[in-house]
């Protein structure tokens, strides 16, 4: 199964500036929540322009990679984002 149907990306900004206008200081939430049971299996907290990196990659990875291969690639990326 693909892992854009096995997960759902969610993105909180820390405030309504655009990523690209915002300071250092605001920080923005990214969660990927598992669609069957609504866990969050991973968390970031991190910097505007750093976060719509981390979107972007993930979002590629949601449409290409396999559930299990998404997951698993993303832990691994999580301790070194952490």
């Amino acid at each position: 199964m693909k892992a854009n149907r096995a997960y759902e990306l969610i993105h909180t900004r820390g405030n309504l500036r655009p990523a690209r206008l915002a300071g250092d200081e605001r920080l923005d939430t990214v969660e990927v929540v598992s669609i069957d049971d609504g866990e969050v299996q991973l968390f970031w907290e991190l910097p505007a322009r750093r976060a719509l990196t981390v979107l972007r990659l993930l979002r590629t990875d949601l449409a290409t990679l396999d559930a299990q291969e998404f997951i698993e690639r993303w832990r691994a990326v999580d301790e070194d984002l952490s």
